[in-house]
């Protein structure tokens, strides 16, 4: 059983002997669950339009940025562009405006995925399940939803306004898109927000209620970390490398079977030592601005965050197979989704 108690002492425990062999059993289970597997993704911004005030993050209502909703026309440009590289994972996301990006509007971007992409996920707002299960049988295959942090006070505290800012809609969301036929899901903290210790425990919680009421959704967790936006911090927190990788080798420990996703947040050096730990899903060649792979200049780009690792999808297929990892590029073929 995981208490509260035994998260903190491996988050307290300064011995590296220990860690180490925290370390090491962590390596041992990933290894028998996922073998030397690593799959790729790349994420693609629709939007940055935002009606939602959260304090760390670039595309927040009240930031002064150049707003961009990508076309039709311009979300061809941008998939193809991805798609070239070798990319099948595709991961779509805007900032949370239910006005400005639609249920149609994310229908639309899905269908035009669908042309260059076997594997389709989103990040974007919380939605109904009938909206959930509107978008699986367009071909969505994955959410993504972080809860950020489970402290309620402190989610009132950097949630001013939107509707992010309702704690429990966004915690049914991964309830909610199970129910409407989503078959991977990806949850996670922002860690920094709140007490790593108490977020974990929650976290851990959450994922298995999911797991014993929906078995049959494939489940991810994910633990971003503060990054800055162009270079500026909007938000002052701290996690170090050591706590991360502990945090990393802990959840493959707790949760044998779980996906565990790295994004290029982090530095190529910590990307690379976490391969061997029990990391199973990785970003690569990634922007995090709208049209930032094709449409616009690095100079005129709005990021939701700072980008940490710049390496290609060859870069990074070339760095596995050195490492003797097979690059994962699709799970499975396209098949239409039907409920």
């Amino acid at each position: 059983m995981i208490t509260r108690a035994a998260i903190q002492s491996i988050l307290a425990d300064n011995n590296p002997d220990n860690l180490e062999e925290l370390a090491q059993r962590s390596r041992r289970v990933t290894d028998q669950y996922f073998g030397r597997t690593i799959s790729l993704y790349a994420p693609l911004y629709l939007s940055n339009f935002c009606s939602s005030e959260c304090t760390y993050c670039g595309f927040k209502s009240k930031n002064r940025i150049a707003r961009f909703k990508l076309t039709p026309e311009q979300m061809h440009q941008e998939m193809r562009h991805v798609a070239a590289s070798g990319i099948e994972n595709i991961l779509l996301l805007t900032g949370e405006s239910y006005k400005v990006t639609p249920l149609s509007y994310l229908i639309e971007a899905v269908d035009i995925a669908k042309e260059y992409f076997p594997n389709i996920a989103l990040e974007v707002h919380p939605m109904q399940i009938e909206d959930y299960r509107t978008l699986f049988e367009h071909g969505v295959d994955g959410v993504t939803v972080y809860q950020e942090t489970y402290d309620r006070q402190r989610y009132k505290e950097v949630h001013l306004s939107g509707i992010k800012a309702d704690y429990d809609f966004r915690y049914g969301a991964p309830q909610r898109a199970a129910e409407g036929g989503i078959r991977t899901l990806s949850m996670g903290i922002l860690l920094g927000l709140s007490d790593p210790a108490d977020d974990l425990f929650a976290l851990y919680s959450h994922l298995r209620f999911m797991e014993q009421n929906y078995p049959g959704v494939e489940y991810s967790l994910s633990f971003p970390r503060f990054q800055t936006i162009k270079n500026v911090a909007f938000t002052e927190a701290f996690v170090d490398d050591i706590t991360f990788t502990k945090i990393i080798c802990m959840t493959r420990v707790y949760f044998p079977r779980v996906g565990i996703n790295l994004s290029t947040r982090e530095k190529p050096q910590l990307r690379d030592h976490l391969l061997e730990l029990g990391v199973t899903r990785m970003s690569a060649g990634s922007n995090t601005a709208v049209g930032g792979y094709t449409l616009k200049d690095s100079a005129e780009q709005d990021p939701q965050f700072d980008i940490e690792d710049s390496r290609t999808v060859k870069d990074m297929v070339r760095l596995l197979k050195t490492k003797s990892f097979d690059p994962v590029f699709t799970d499975w073929r396209r098949i239409p989704n039907s409920t």
